[in-house]
Parts: C-alpha cells; sequence; structure tokens
C-alpha cells in the first residue's frame, strides 16, 4: 500500500509524526492495533474494558458558561443524561496574556448550544467516589457529527500515541484507511482452505472488527484471526527454514578422540549430572551429523550450561577446528574467559578474550591468531562479529544468553564461514510449545537438575534497615555480599539508587568491612581486578549495579541485596539471585523495594514464592511480554502484534498443525491459491528477518 502522507487529512508533517510509531504506509496503520477498547455505548454493560473513574455520557444541555479566573480559564457545561442526573463537565485552559484577543472557548460554546445532544468522555474529578457526578472532560463529540460514530456510542478504540498525535486523529486516520483498503480491495492472504476449517473472518471483516468492533465476541474473533495469521507466518517461516536446514550438507564431521575431552572431565574434579551427560550426547549427535547443528541449550541459573558448551568447544578442538562464544556483555565474556584459561592452562588449548575495550595491539595479534589457526577458543562480545576479524576454520558457534542477542547478529557469526554449526543458550526457561513457535528452527535441549550440593536460595522481601542488618550477619561469619543497584548514577526521571552515590553511603555504614564497586562504565582492567579482589575475599561486600546478573560464581557469597527491586524483570532478578548459593553455605535474597504497582507486587511474589526458572520465565512472559523478555522487540523479529503466547496457545497449536499440512501439500508455495501467503513472507524476509529463502 501507498504511503502514509497520501492518506486523506495527514501529509508530509504529521506523516513525520506517525513515523515514530512505526507507520510509514497505510499497511503499517492498519497493522495498528489498539493497545486497549473503551465501551462508550449508551448504558453500556459490566464489561471490564472500562476503569472505574471513567465516564460515558450522552446528554442534552442544560446551560454553559466560561468562568475567568486568575490564572487560569474554565469552561463548564451542565448536561441531563435522560434519568434525571445533571452531570457537570468542566475544561481548563491556561490564560494566554499574548493573544488575549483569542478566546479558547470559542469551539465549545459554539457546540454546547441549550438543548444540544452531546457525547462527553471524561474522568471523575472525585475519582475515588464513584458517585461523583463532575467530571473533567477528556473528549467530546457533538451527536449530530457524523464522525461521532468512531469515537462514541460504541466499543471504541484506543491507541498508543506519541507527542502530536492523538486518539481522535488516529481514529480518523484508520477510517480513512479502512476506506482505502476497501477500495483497493488487498487479496486475503490466508490459504482459503485453512480459512475454511477454521471458519475465520476474513481479512477485510478481521481488520474493520479489530479497529472497530461491533460487539466484543466481534472483536475477540478478529483478534483471533489475526493471531492466527502472525503464529501461522511465523510457523511456516520457521518450518521452510528448517526444511533448507536439514537439505544442505555442513562438509565435514567430529571425531570422539578423548585427548581433551577425558582429562578436561577428570580435572573438575566432580561428576556431570545425568542431565548434562544426556545434553551433551545430544549436542555430539549434531556435531558428528553431515547436517548443521542449530540446537537450544535451556537451563536453570547454576544448571551447568557452561560446562556443556565448553565440552562441545574441546571436540571441535580434538578435530582441529576453531569455536568462538558470543556473550552480551564485556563481564561475561571475561568471566567465561577467566573459566576456560583456568580450566585449559594444563589442557595446552589456547583461548583468547576480544572485546571492545581489547587494547588495540593485543587486538592485533588476537586477530592475527585467529586468521592463521592458532587460538582454539576465543570468547568475546558483539566485537567477534566485525568485518575484520577472520577465522582459518571456525566451525562451533555458541551465543550465551541467547535472548541478548537478534537473529541478524547471530547471523554476521555464521558469515564467518561457510558452514557452522551453532548452539544457543539461555537461562531463561520456555515452555516447549513456545520454544516450537519462536525458536522453529532449533533443536532444544534442557538441562533438567541442578549439580549436587546446591542449595535453595530463601528469597524475601525486606527494608533496607533489615537488609544492612542481614548483610552485617553473614559478613561478621566470615561470608561474602553482593549489593545490586538498577543505575550508576542519579537519575532525575527516575528516582532508583544509585550505585556509585550509595557506595559512598554504604563505606560509611560498614566502616569495618572492605566494600568494593563494579559498574559497566569501568574499564576492562578495573573490572578484573574488582573481581579478582572479591573471588579471593580480599573485599566482603559487592556494591555492583546488574553487569553482575550472569557469570559471576563466588562460592563464599552467600548474601544478594537487590535495590530497587520493583525495577527489575522477574528473569533479571531470578539470574541476579543465582549469584549466591554456589557454595556449601545457606544463601538468602533480599529484595529491598520502594514504589510497588500492582505488577511489581506480582513479580515480587513470585520471585519469593518459587525458585523454579521455568515457572519464573513463563510468569516474566505473562507479565513483560515475549518480545521484551526474549530481547526481541525493538528488532522487527518478533512482531506478534494481535497474538499473545499464553492467552492463545490454542491458535498457536492449530497454526502449527496447519503449517505441517500447508507444506506437505505445497512445499515451495507454487501453487496459485498460496501466492498471497507467499508474498507476505517474502516480505518479511525482506525486512531483515534473515529466515527463508523461497526463491
Amino acid at each position: 500500500m501507498s504511503s502514509i502522507q497520501y492518506l486523506k487529512g495527514i501529509g508530509p508533517a504529521r506523516a513525520k509524526l506517525l513515523e515514530r510509531l512505526d507507520i510509514f504506509s497505510v499497511a503499517d496503520l492498519l497493522h495498528y492495533y489498539p493497545r486497549a477498547y473503551q465501551d462508550r455505548r449508551e448504558n453500556p454493560p459490566n464489561s471490564g474494558l472500562n476503569p472505574p473513574s471513567l465516564v460515558i455520557c450522552k446528554g442534552r444541555v442544560l446551560r454553559a458558561q466560561s468562568i475567568p479566573a486568575r490564572s487560569v480559564l474554565i469552561f463548564k457545561a451542565f448536561l441531563s443524561d435522560g434519568q434525571n442526573n445533571q452531570i457537570e463537565c468542566t475544561w481548563f485552559k491556561k490564560r494566554s496574556f499574548r493573544n488575549f484577543r483569542f478566546d479558547p472557548f470559542a469551539q465549545l460554546k459554539k457546540d454546547f448550544k441549550t438543548n444540544a445532544q452531546i457525547w462527553v468522555i471524561g474522568r471523575r474529578e472525585n475519582r475515588n467516589n464513584f458517585f461523583d457526578n463532575k467530571i473533567s472532560v477528556e473528549e467530546y463529540y457533538p451527536v449530530s457529527a457524523p464522525e461521532s460514530t468512531w469515537h462514541a456510542g460504541r466499543i471504541t478504540p484506543v491507541y498508543a500515541l506519541t507527542e502530536g498525535v492523538s486518539n481522535k486523529q488516529l481514529r480518523q486516520y484508520m477510517q480513512e484507511a479502512l476506506h482505502a483498503a476497501e477500495v483497493a480491495q488487498e487479496p486475503d492472504i490466508l490459504p482459503p482452505a485453512l480459512a475454511q476449517k477454521r471458519r475465520f473472518l476474513n481479512s477485510a471483516q478481521a481488520l474493520r472488527a479489530i479497529h472497530f468492533p461491533n460487539s466484543l465476541a466481534e472483536l475477540e474473533n478478529a483478534r483471533a484471526r489475526l493471531a492466527y495469521e502472525e503464529f501461522l507466518l511465523l510457523a511456516t517461516a520457521w518450518g521452510v527454514k528448517r526444511t533448507q536446514t536439514k537439505t544442505v550438507a555442513k562438509g565435514y564431521t567430529y571425531q570422539i578422540k578423548k585427548n581433551l575431552l577425558s582429562p578436561f572431565r577428570q580435572s573438575l574434579g566432580f561428576e556431570f549430572t545425568n542431565s548434562q551427560k544426556k545434553v551433551i550426547n545430544e549436542i555430539f549427535a549434531d556435531l558428528q551429523s553431515p547436517l548443521p547443528m542449530n540446537r537450544l541449550l535451556q537451563g536453570d541459573v547454576g544448571s551447568g550450561k557452561t560446562l556443556v558448551a565448553l565440552s562441545a568447544m574441546l571436540l571441535a578442538a580434538e578435530n582441529g577446528y576453531q569455536s568462538a562464544l558470543m556473550a552480551p556483555t564485556e563481564i561475561l565474556a571475561e568471566q567465561h574467559y577467566l573459566t576456560f584459561q583456568k580450566i585449559l592452562k594444563k589442557l595446552k588449548v589456547p583461548v583468547a578474550v576480544l572485546t571492545s575495550s581489547t587494547k588495540t595491539a593485543e587486538r592485533k595479534k588476537i586477530l592475527a591468531a585467529l586468521a592463521d589457526g592458532s587460538i582454539s577458543i576465543v570468547v568475546g562480545t558483539h566485537a567477534l562479529i566485525q568485518d575484520d576479524v577472520q577465522f582459518k576454520n571456525l566451525k562451533l558457534a555458541v551465543i550465551d544468553e541467547q535472548h541478548r542477542f537478534g537473529v541478524r547478529q547471530r547471523g554476521k557469526l555464521k558469515e564467518k564461514t561457510a558452514r557452522l554449526d551453532l548452539l544457543t543458550m539461555t537461562a531463561t526457561p520456555i515452555p516447549r510449545t513456545l520454544a516450537l513457535a519462536l525458536y522453529g528452527d532449533l533443536a532444544v535441549s534442557t538441562l533438567t537438575e541442578l549439580p549436587p550440593g546446591r542449595r535453595p536460595i530463601a528469597t524475601q522481601m525486606a527494608d533496607e534497615y533489615q537488609a544492612r542488618h542481614i548483610v552485617a550477619q553473614e559478613v561478621q561469619k566470615g561470608r561474602q555480599a553482593y549489593i545490586v543497584y538498577p543505575l550508576i548514577e542519579e537519575s532525575e526521571k527516575i528516582s532508583a539508587k544509585a550505585v556509585s552515590e550509595e557506595f559512598e553511603k554504604l563505606k560509611a555504614l560498614f566502616p569495618q568491612y572492605r566494600l568494593s564497586m563494579l559498574h559497566g562504565q569501568m574499564s576492562r582492567s578495573e573490572k578484573e581486578n574488582v573481581m579478582k579482589d572479591f573471588s579471593a575475599h580480599k573485599t566482603d561486600i559487592l556494591v555492583a549495579t546488574p553487569v553482575i546478573e550472569v557469570g559471576i560464581d563466588v562460592p563464599n557469597a552467600t548474601i544478594m541485596v537487590i535495590q530497587n527491586a520493583e525495577r527489575f524483570g522477574l528473569a533479571s532478578l531470578h539470574q541476579l539471585r543465582g549469584r549466591v548459593g554456589r557454595g556449601q553455605y545457606e544463601s538468602r535474597c533480599i529484595l529491598v523495594a520502594e514504589r510497588q504497582g500492582s505488577v511489581a507486587r506480582e513479580r515480587l511474589r513470585v520471585v519469593c514464592d518459587t525458585c523454579d526458572g521455568f515457572k519464573i520465565g513463563e510468569k516474566d512472559m505473562q507479565l513483560r511480554g515475549p518480545g521484551e523478555i526474549l530481547g526481541t522487540r525493538q528488532s522487527g523479529e518478533l512482531e506478534l502484534k494481535a497474538a499473545d503466547l499464553f492467552k492463545d496457545r490454542n491458535i498457536l497449536q492449530w497454526a502449527i498443525e496447519d503449517r505441517d499440512e500447508l507444506l506437505q501439500a505445497d512445499p515451495l508455495l507454487q501453487k496459485p491459491e498460496h501466492a498471497a501467503f507467499k508474498k507476505r513472507l517474502l516480505q518479511l524476509y525482506q525486512q531483515n528477518w534473515h529466515l527463508i529463502d523461497l526463491n
């Protein structure tokens, strides 16, 4: 469809405003679905759509007047709602001394003539009093105006906005876009047989009903149809990709020689868990397969994913191949490097770390060693996917905390070699059905048990005084503690405490103990020194930002205090908690929260009640949505606008079943009735999905 600026009523200036909402075309506008709805029907039933403070009134004007005041101008109108109730409506305007001749209420005076019929939408001035008939008006529409039917007297859409664009305008633009779409008669992309099988509305009906439903039932039918369409596109893209992956041989394989693997396992001093052994066997079977590996390894905090990944990297090294581990933060990359260096030193396996903080001279040496193959294992951040990083024989890539990387970034690493085995890891476990939807081209392995000796971590809410008392008790016993803050420096916009400010206060509160500070803006050498000192128990309390969320392993640390816990997602709280409980001592996580809304309270209650990462991951998706938790909200890789991965599990299952039926009947979507659906898939590919190739 055409550029949004050519739609009636928009033009170049308003088009620029709409671009902030990622609306560039008429099609983008049509698929900009409401974030909520209000039931603005006359005497609406208790549908649950409206908050108690919202007032919807269709009334007859009894009288209206403007009231001058010192600093503001006030306009009041009194309406009869036809049920012997009088509604007092109020508008406020700041007094302008620059243009005192201009009457800001001129239009109101024109519309609110005695006996005029008006729709008024507003909020009770006393929001705690359900029977208060005084309202502050947000919108009004004369009943005689034809466009009033878009805004009132119906279930009305409410959109997410940007400055300069109102809901009233968006509803007007949406009506124009729907009319343009009906005139253009865009083809329905759903394969006809599947639409008929599931008895869905057609595309035009669904789009009109998602924006301007005539009933709640019609709204739900429209949303189900559009959710199914999103799921089917996603599932089909992954299905085609999986089929392609299974038809391209990688041209190399691995032999299990055990000249590195056996001494590695002996050096650990403990046995792998049965779950680790099972997953390692699954990965090794993939590596020995003639087809490239594409496997997702998911496991709770502390389940031993890193050692599983290192086993695969050592198998690559045994066979003369290079491997790379990409981590989302320098702290995590450096922690992996220190762990690998410690384990691999006796095995004489060359390992290096490459981040944006790597000094120029050292970087040149590492790049040369990667290019000539003298480094077998490299750990790094996004620095690994820079154009000047070349490998001699890269065959295995491991992506840690994969939800922090997009498909494009993983693709950049794959470009470093002709064929590549890929292992992605996450400590945010997700249900199997969702894994099929989100990572349809990946095989999934799950670590289901923690290593022996890992103790459950007691989690509780506390105030700052209680938290400091608990920290002091543990440090007196010879243990160590983390105190985590969400910010580095104070922010005027966010009332969260800042680590740099609080560090100075804590030094005064704990004068008898050794404190250190860690945050992401420190240099690599500073961070390394801080962590080495904390690991060696040269400091008692580490005051940090969430950079310690992953990759830190200090068995003597038994207390994790999380300040402003209400500002963290569930997955982050669980990850931070996982930094303690790694030794023989009982450990605790203390959540200190200030302002707590209903969602924050629910989050904190969940993390106090369970240490099960699967339950926490599922609840986090319910509260925050999959795009945010999986790091794809801004990347365009998981654009589920109508679908809800939890609420719509049955629709997701339909889509997966129908995808299999569709591709079995027409693997390349060559039939004429599938042309529109294939065209949409190709559009997704062109939008940098990097998922499919249907040409």
